[in-house]
């Protein structure tokens, strides 16, 4: 799948979509690994299974149950991705970034992307959340940019200024919103790497001398295309462990990354409810309609 070809499938995977809803959403949320409870708060839900939409591919690990969730969220409109294809499955950069590209052509404004992410910076510790200011796309740095390939000027521009993707507004909404809730959130640079293998102490030292606060195997192919597409988008990871920059610490696995979400949902939950009832209130940039 190239984006030169990708316009038709689009197209036929938005078809399929909205003839299961009259619902249009406003906002897209992508939920990471183990934060898929959220979905649970949405009123009169239509719940799609990935393998039942055209065009797009099933979520293979475990904790990303690999459906969509359409309805209304704090009276906004929304479609909401229980999990998420990752490049480490085996799936091409055009494949992981499909479901975003569909969200757009289905009028999606805002973009809330999740994911569980292992600390860098010193002073985190598994639990917190972090607010996404910007990102390290290492991944895009070496030629798996999702942008790669022939560019549709309908979608967005060749070129694309990153300098602004996580939208400056919606992260003063997200920090006054936990201060009003007396929820901590952090903030700080994301990085991603490829994966499956969590990274040895040497990466992690790496990763913090070049600027990350904090680790994961997502979200930034994802941003960089719905910024492409001109959504706005806000990024909030959930610390799930603190990292381990000396050998011989004790192994991390994928459980208990998993078991860390349960926890961070009790903060991720009323944030975004509550950014989400914040952004009803305001008048919409552009009609939620069809794009391609």
């Amino acid at each position: 799948m190239s984006l030169q070809l990708s316009k038709t499938e689009i197209r036929e995977a938005a078809a399929f979509i909205a003839k299961k809803t009259s619902l249009r959403p406003r906002a897209g949320l992508v939920l990471g690994s183990g934060l898929s409870p959220l979905a649970a708060e949405v009123a009169q839900p239509t719940i799609i299974p990935y393998h039942d939409v055209p065009h797009f591919v099933p979520s293979t690990v475990e904790g990303h149950p690999g459906d969509l969730v359409i309805g209304t969220l704090q009276d906004v409109p929304v479609i909401i991705m229980r999990g998420r294809p990752h490049y480490y499955e085996g799936y091409t950069m055009q494949q992981v970034t499909f479901p975003i590209r569909v969200m757009w052509s289905l009028g999606v404004q805002y973009l809330i992307v999740t994911n569980a992410a292992g600390g860098l910076n010193p002073s985190f510790h598994a639990g917190d959340l972090m607010l996404i200011t910007d990102h390290i796309g290492l991944a895009n740095m070496v030629g798996l940019n999702p942008l790669h390939g022939p560019n549709d000027d309908e979608i967005g521009p060749r070129f694309p200024d990153m300098s602004q993707a996580y939208d400056p507004k919606l992260r003063a909404l997200a920090l006054q919103t936990a201060t009003d809730l007396g929820i901590e959130l952090r903030q700080g640079v994301y990085i991603m790497l490829s994966g499956p293998s969590f990274e040895t102490p040497a990466d992690l030292r790496f990763l913090r001398m070049i600027g990350a606060d904090a680790v994961g195997m997502s979200t930034v192919p994802e941003v960089t295309v719905a910024h492409h597409a001109g959504i706005r988008v806000l990024g909030i990871s959930g610390i799930s462990n603190a990292a381990q920059l000396e050998p011989g610490a004790a192994e991390l696995s994928h459980e208990e990354v998993l078991e860390a979400g349960k926890a961070l949902v009790a903060k991720l939950v009323p944030l975004i409810k509550e950014i989400l009832r914040r952004l009803a209130r305001t008048t919409p940039g552009e009609p939620s309609e069809h794009r391609a």
